[in-house]
């Protein structure tokens, strides 16, 4: 069974995103809510669903939830446009997108702290799904709001899609 690697390392950063430090996967997902940057991309197609990511059951966070269609971590010295093309790549196979950047926030729970860029792109194509997820699928915004709250979403998504999305027609 695959694994996240606890001491794959990350960049601290403030809530600028600005580079304070460095830290292991594992120290930042201990409780120690040190600040580390991830990306997410939102990929909606031409009709207007927007495609969901299933995480797979082995995640150290949020296992078996469904979650933003691309989401990761920058690596220590990376900066964000290349986090956001090397993720896209590695678990929807995309390299053919024109990300739009809709905003930068700080998301808390009770694990960890972070930094969150978020953007969204509009594909012709289908996701094809790495071995990093257990599937995804596009889905109905009305289907999204249905699901808010009953446990199939990951909180920061659904978080995420309230900041965002909440006043988009379905």
């Amino acid at each position: 069974m695959a694994t996240d690697n606890s001491s794959e390392l990350f960049p601290v950063v403030d809530e600028e995103g600005n580079v304070i430090a460095s830290a292991s996967r594992g120290e930042c997902h201990c409780g120690s809510r040190l600040l580390h940057p991830v990306v997410h991309l939102h990929v909606f197609d031409q009709s207007g669903r927007l495609y969901l990511q299933k995480r797979p059951g082995w995640k150290d966070i949020q296992p078996g939830k469904w979650d933003t269609a691309v989401g990761g971590h920058i690596d220590f010295g990376e900066d964000i446009m290349t986090a956001l093309r090397r993720e896209a790549f590695e678990e929807l196979g995309l390299t053919d997108f024109d990300p739009e950047p809709l905003e930068s926030y700080v998301f808390e729970s009770d694990r960890e702290r972070e930094l969150v860029n978020s953007f969204r792109t509009v594909i012709n194509t289908l996701p094809q799904p790495s071995d990093e997820l257990d599937g995804g699928r596009f889905w109905s915004l009305s289907e999204i709001r249905d699901s808010l709250g009953c446990g199939i979403l990951t909180p920061n998504f659904e978080q995420e899609f309230i900041r965002l999305f909440k006043d988009i027609d379905t």
